[in-house]
């Protein structure tokens, strides 16, 4: 059985440090901005990936975890990860029954070397994954219908309330805090923790605006209404879930070389480039000053 008292042994780093750097485009507008290294959080479960997975797995009490991701899928990489420091079976169900045929891609071969189980399925089938009947068909094709289940990306309301201490290690730190958006459980978690007087500003990574109705529902399932003060700017997504281009490589690379930070790309760049144009563009008053949650890092 996973315990706190076993998850203490993996010795997570919290609260994760917060650092202030000297940046001249949010300077010359007269704004601090700070880095929430959730990244360092720990060496294998980064930033975001601990505060969600952490209470999922104690939640499992031993039994095995099955859980949902595309092919290159940091939350299975972190899944898998979990499965293999704490002795827990992990299942991934990877959308796109046609890489089942194919040989493993690096993510997923890292998956597999931690233990993980791996499921392919078709994406239509994929699409209907949080239908209880296909949900039940799933569970008894891998032989885990006693399963603990969480949700593709990791959020659910047990990964929202675990994020909500994020926001209280920065309550008090910061007038806006920054944060890359995929499914939207640590913004849910992060405005909820922030307190009176804080702000959250997600930044999504997919387009499509829909993500602020999947947010309060998770603050509904988690708190049972609406928890902070909260806004989503979705002009910074490059097109769509792993899309970047040169434009936001070079930015990147200009961003580590100035402060000396490995800059993951799917989120963290994205959400770098976001603050850095709303500096620019007078967003934030003089004298503010801005936390970025840094919640993950280049994989090998």
């Amino acid at each position: 059985m996973t315990s706190p008292d076993a998850l203490a042994t993996l010795h997570p780093r919290l609260p994760s440090p917060l650092r202030e750097v000297r940046d001249d485009r949010f300077a010359r507008h007269g704004v601090r901005l700070l880095l929430k290294r959730d990244d360092l959080i720990h060496p294998d479960l980064v930033g975001n990936k601990w505060r969600k997975l952490a209470p999922n797995v104690t939640a499992a009490h031993g039994r095995p975890v099955l859980t949902f991701g595309g092919a290159y899928s940091n939350h299975l990489r972190a899944t898998a990860a979990a499965g293999r420091l704490l002795g827990l079976a992990t299942v991934g169900v990877v959308r796109g029954q046609e890489l089942a045929d194919r040989p493993l891609n690096p993510s997923l071969a890292r998956c597999a070397a931690d233990g993980m189980r791996l499921h392919f399925i078709d994406r239509s089938t994929y699409r209907r994954k949080a239908d209880p009947r296909t949900l039940a068909v799933l569970l008894r094709a891998v032989d885990a219908e006693d399963a603990w289940v969480v949700p593709e990306g990791g959020s659910n309301a047990t990964a929202v309330r675990s994020c909500a201490a994020l926001g209280a290690e920065l309550r008090g730190q910061a007038d806006v805090v920054a944060i890359a958006c995929g499914t939207g459980g640590t913004l849910a978690g992060l405005a909820a923790g922030l307190g009176p007087g804080g702000r959250a500003l997600g930044i999504p990574v997919l387009k499509g605006g829909f993500l602020s109705t999947g947010i309060r529902s998770l603050q509904e399932a988690a708190f049972g209404g609406p928890r902070g003060d909260w806004h989503l700017d979705d002009r910074f997504h490059f097109g769509g879930y792993a899309r970047t281009g040169p434009e936001l490589d070079a930015f990147a690379a200009d961003f580590e070389e100035r402060h000396g930070l490995a800059v993951e790309r799917v989120y963290v760049a994205k959400m770098l480039y976001g603050l850095v144009a709303l500096a620019e563009e007078g967003a934030f008053p003089r004298g503010s000053t801005v936390a970025a949650v840094i919640t993950g890092r280049p994989f090998p």
